[in-house]
């Protein structure tokens, strides 16, 4: 009993003792004491900040991103300083599509760190999928002359080269890509595509092998291979890149669809039909299937076919002027005259040349 009653005292003098020491604090001890009580406030904000932003992150990696932009924002309004989490709240809002939330909160980040070359690039990767190039450009400019060790600046700059058709601008930031990043597969293949869009095709073949060389599991450089060679009529070695494709990616519906086109400059209509179906099977969604497969049906004989797939290919895709040119060829055989000249004038006025001979050739203007 005795022992309570001092612990009861003891505290009851403490609370009077700290209520008289408080009121006797200089200016100089009050400011101490609430910095001190500051710096507990702030670290409490800074662990809650931390807290959100590590949460944001396993969202992320689960592909969560709407989640995990609500915990880097989170994270942001526990401790507005922490620049990770607006880097990572960009990155999260490029990836969920949301090009203007990232723009703007990139803007923030850079106000905070003026000199940070990752922010600009995440910047101009949302620019870029706004498709406004002048502005990714700057950007992805201002990003490489902050860091120009970063291979990932050519890479986008020299993809939004060629958005623009601005091959040879292209194929120098490629180039940029593999001297910092040799083993870059993806850089090498985008190089030789920009070689094949300038009909550059023995340099295209040698960036797109030396992709194959170092990731023989890209199924779509070696359709790239295949593709290209079938251009420079190598039509035996295009057959077997295309294979090799197929062997990597049994899936890979393109493949179907090139190596049928292959087999139809080779005269292997057959062939082209099965390929074009087995690509159809595949994407049921994709026109030019439907389009192909309506010329292979065409040189077989067989027009019913031909204007049935024509059909289908113009029906995905309104805008398809190759369709309307098979649909028009195969309505001419059907003794369908006035039909056919319908959809060569519609292939002409789509831009299609074959449609302007034909329409010039065989209807009354």
């Amino acid at each position: 009993m005795k022992k309570l009653l001092f612990t009861l005292a003891v505290s009851f003098l403490g609370t009077a003792l700290f209520a008289q020491i408080d009121e006797d604090l200089t200016p100089e001890e009050k400011a101490y004491r609430d910095s001190i009580a500051n710096l507990n406030e702030t670290n409490a904000l800074i662990e809650k900040s931390q807290k959100a932003y590590n949460e944001g992150i396993e969202l992320f990696k689960q592909n969560k991103y709407e989640g995990a932009i609500n915990k880097f924002s989170e994270s942001i309004n526990a401790d507005p300083n922490f620049t990770p989490a607006y880097y990572n709240k960009a990155i999260a809002e490029n990836k969920a599509e949301k090009f203007k939330e990232a723009i703007k909160t990139i803007d923030a980040l850079v106000k905070r760190k003026p000199n940070y070359a990752k922010a600009y690039f995440q910047r101009g990767r949302a620019y870029q999928g706004m498709k406004d190039f002048l502005s990714a450009e700057k950007d992805y400019q201002k990003s490489i002359d902050l860091d120009p060790s970063n291979p990932k600046a050519y890479y986008n700059f020299g993809t939004l080269k060629f958005l623009q058709k601005d091959y040879e601008a292209a194929i120098q930031q490629f180039s940029k890509v593999i001297e910092l990043s040799p083993k870059d597969a993806y850089a090498y293949n985008d190089r030789g595509s920009c070689y094949r869009m300038l009909e550059k095709y023995a340099q295209a073949v040698k960036d797109y092998e030396a992709a194959a060389k170092m990731n023989p599991e890209l199924a779509f450089v070696l359709n790239n291979i295949g593709t290209t060679k079938t251009r420079m009529k190598m039509y035996d070695e295009a057959l077997k890149a295309f294979n090799r494709a197929l062997s990597v990616d049994p899936k890979f519906y393109l493949a179907y669809n090139n190596r049928g086109v292959t087999e139809m400059k080779m005269e292997r209509y057959n062939d082209a039909v099965n390929d074009f179906t087995k690509c159809i099977e595949i994407n049921s969604s994709y026109a030019p299937a439907y389009s192909n497969r309506s010329g292979a049906h065409f040189k077989n004989g067989d027009y019913e076919k031909a204007k049935k797939d024509a059909d289908k290919a113009i029906q995905l895709d309104p805008n398809f002027a190759d369709a309307y040119v098979n649909r028009a060829n195969a309505k001419e055989m059907l003794r369908d005259m006035n039909g056919a000249c319908e959809d060569w004038q519609k292939a002409r006025e789509l831009g299609s040349e074959l449609g302007k001979s034909y329409h010039s050739t065989n209807c009354s203007n």
